[in-house]
């Protein structure tokens, strides 16, 4: 008889061996691009055999697909509950400081995205007419809520979220460019939060936020 814990623990090493794999995967594609890169390659980053990530990813497609999937709902996750009743300077002051902090902690991830979009979006193209536009009416929707109840000035809150994306990601995607401005290696603790407050001030300022 089966210990009823057991799908639990399936589950849950199912569940590690796609994050090593989508891990090794964010590297290898950062580095090499779709083309260039190769399911032995993530397996080999992965340390595992090439047989485990053809089974639980599929083809290569599916692995890149999923990759980038992971990326979009790690980034957006902050305003998946908001509603009208929500603070518009909480929610979006935590949207700009989560895509500084994220963008800093998985800057391949962020110049893989940046990559596919600038090459144009052949493999998201679908996901970004469907599933993302979507999402964005949907939160955009909430915001015209905020400004009909004076939370905020009327604008378009598509444009809002393009803002905090581009302005947020940008340390991460072109962070060489940055860092050698900055006379840095890396981003410091401090000088993330310096980013974050600024882009934070400048932002809900400029949307009427008070």
């Amino acid at each position: 008889m089966k210990s009823p814990r057991q799908p639990l623990k399936e589950r849950s090493g199912r569940e590690a061996q796609e994050k090593t794999i989508l891990d090794a995967a964010e590297c290898v594609f950062a580095l090499h691009g779709y083309r260039g890169a190769s399911l032995q390659a993530i397996a080999d980053r992965a340390g595992l055999p090439k047989a485990n990530v053809l089974y639980y990813m599929g083809n290569k497609q599916a692995l890149y697909l999923k990759l980038l999937s992971r990326m979009m709902t790690r980034w957006n996750a902050v305003l998946d509950d908001i509603t009208p009743q929500s603070d518009p300077r909480e929610v979006l002051g935590r949207f700009i400081r989560t895509k500084i902090e994220l963008g800093q902690r998985y800057p391949e991830g962020s110049r893989l995205f940046a990559a596919e979009i600038l090459a144009g979006a052949p493999f998201l193209q679908h996901y970004l007419e469907g599933e993302l536009r979507a999402w964005v009416e949907s939160r955009a929707a909430v915001m015209k809520a905020w400004s009909a109840m004076g939370k905020m000035d009327n604008i378009d809150p598509r444009y809002l979220i393009f803002l905090i994306w581009s302005s947020t990601q940008h340390y991460a995607e072109y962070g060489a460019q940055v860092n050698a401005i900055l006379g840095c290696e890396c981003l410091s603790n401090t000088e993330i939060a310096d980013i974050s407050a600024f882009l934070e001030r400048v932002i809900l300022k400029g949307c009427g936020v008070e």
